[in-house]
């Protein structure tokens, strides 16, 4: 059955490039709740021990084996992944671009790289579906993005191939000592800290540029902009989530020994860019570029938490990983139905709407309150017990870090206010379409009830969580 996850979305991805134009929205929503149904056999089929499943895991050539196989913490990212896509798709419903068959295609081939990179358990089928992903949204940016936007891109591919070459040399660093590319002999391997932290830096160097971590950033907030909605939203609710899934399976568990390096001046980073992506959003006119920076400090959080390999802050980082995708999401949903009706996202040509669309109004408010943690959202379970990790580990670094509670309501609510209050500058807002108002429901929904029950996310992946952090409680090499 596990084979499904690679069978799918290749079949749905080819197929739906001969399908009728008029059908193509339907089949793109069936092919990913397809995806989603496998995705739910195998957490149903799964012993929540903590353990590795490996349903394949062969020798091959070269030191590459065929291994592939999922844990809790894997399982909850492939959830992610199948729900967001058809949520992306869902809400795409009533534009052009859901009935263009290259697209719906594009999607797919994402997901299948998505999916490869959160189950491959060999580091170089790892980097290979690494790659894979940034070839489709590429594409789909390409064609469908802002006229404005090939400089944009071509700075976010540069990025993002520097930075994947460089993972790619430290594999190779790596397995040159290591039996073969399998996660367990690469983990065999013991360095000193001096040779770990270089090779580790090849890792870090893919990780920074795709959450992105300050200073790596600079390619982000055109690339969400230019994109076409749906692009963004791919980016910012899945896409960044492959690297900080990288760092919890592959960065720190194959180099312990750099931690002693690398620790501190990494949640200093993502600190400086929890910071810096608030204020920056603040001063934004832009709507999409507002959460675009947004996305930046709460991503960078996530990475500092992770970074501090404490259990219950990397126990706070899945929470909040999960929180992200489905807020991400929404907020650039949110933005594109005011686009959409507007023909514009500039803050000062904004406002009025919620007298002229009270449902919308209701479900973005809801959404901007989930999107700043408040109590009985997944958000608030998150942050809090990632904070508490970070405060743990360094007091003034914990505290630096929490303003993005301050800041983060400020530049939220303020785009709120802005486009939703105040004089009415437009004559006519029709209220939510119905694809609209069901990917709204369904996300708050989820924010909803894993705010007032986080253990479903938690007790799933806390029994690999602990495997993964025996990796640093007998460090070599130091």
């Amino acid at each position: 059955m596990e084979l499904l996850l690679f069978i799918l979305p290749v079949f749905f991805a080819l197929s739906v490039l001969i399908v009728p134009k008029s059908g193509v929205r339907a089949y793109g929503i069936i092919g990913s709740l397809a995806v989603l149904g496998v995705v739910i056999a195998c957490m149903m089929q799964y012993n929540n021990d903590g353990t590795v499943h490996l349903f394949a895991n062969k020798s091959w050539i070269a030191g590459i084996t065929l291994s592939f196989g999922y844990d809790g913490i894997s399982l909850v990212m492939l959830l992610l992944t199948a729900v967001l896509v058809p949520l992306v798709l869902v809400s795409n419903f009533k534009n052009e671009l859901a009935e263009n068959r290259l697209f719906t295609s594009m999607v797919f081939f994402m997901q299948l790289g998505l999916i490869g990179v959160f189950i491959s358990m060999d580091g170089l089928w790892f980097y290979v579906f690494w790659e894979i992903t940034l070839i489709p949204i590429f594409l789909i940016s390409w064609w469908f993005g802002a006229p404005e936007r090939k400089a944009a891109l071509m700075k976010f591919f540069i990025y993002t191939f520097v930075g994947s070459l460089a993972m790619l040399a430290a594999l190779i660093g790596i397995k040159v000592n290591a039996a073969s590319f399998y996660i367990e002999d690469l983990k065999a391997v013991v360095f000193t800290s001096k040779a770990a932290c270089w090779l580790a830096l090849g890792f870090f160097l893919a990780f920074a540029i795709k959450i992105p971590i300050f200073p790596f950033h600079t390619w982000q907030p055109d690339t969400y902009t230019k994109s076409p909605m749906a692009g963004t939203m791919l980016l910012s609710g899945i896409m960044l989530k492959m690297a900080l899934y990288g760092m919890i399976r592959w960065m720190i568990p194959l180099f312990p020994e750099a931690m002693s390096c690398l620790q501190y001046p990494v949640i200093v980073l993502a600190t400086i860019g929890v910071v810096y992506g608030a204020i920056i959003a603040i001063k934004q006119k832009d709507m999409k570029r507002v959460f675009a920076f947004a996305s930046m400090s709460h991503v960078g959080l996530i990475a500092a938490a992770i970074m501090t390999w404490d259990f219950d802050a990397l126990s706070g980082s899945m929470v909040q990983i999960v929180n992200h995708g489905l807020v991400a999401v929404g907020l650039f949903l949110a933005v594109e139905i005011i686009e959409r009706r507007t023909g514009t996202r500039n803050l000062a040509d904004l406002g009025g709407y919620a007298k002229q669309a009270p449902k919308f109004a209701f479900w973005f408010a809801v959404l901007a309150f989930a999107s700043v943690s408040v109590p009985l959202t997944s958000g608030f379970i998150g942050e809090f017990l990632m904070l508490k990790g970070i405060v743990s580990f360094d007091m003034i670094i914990g505290i630096i870090a929490g303003t993005t509670l301050i800041f983060g309501a400020v530049y939220t609510f303020r785009a709120y206010q802005l486009s939703m209050f105040g004089p009415v500058t437009r004559s006519e807002f029709p209220d939510l379409h119905w694809s609209e108002l069901i990917v709204l429901a369904i996300i708050i929904l989820a924010v909803v009830i894993l705010g007032v029950y986080p253990a479903a996310i938690t007790d799933f992946v806390n029994p690999s969580l602990k495997i993964v952090l025996q990796t640093l409680s007998t460090p070599s090499g130091l």
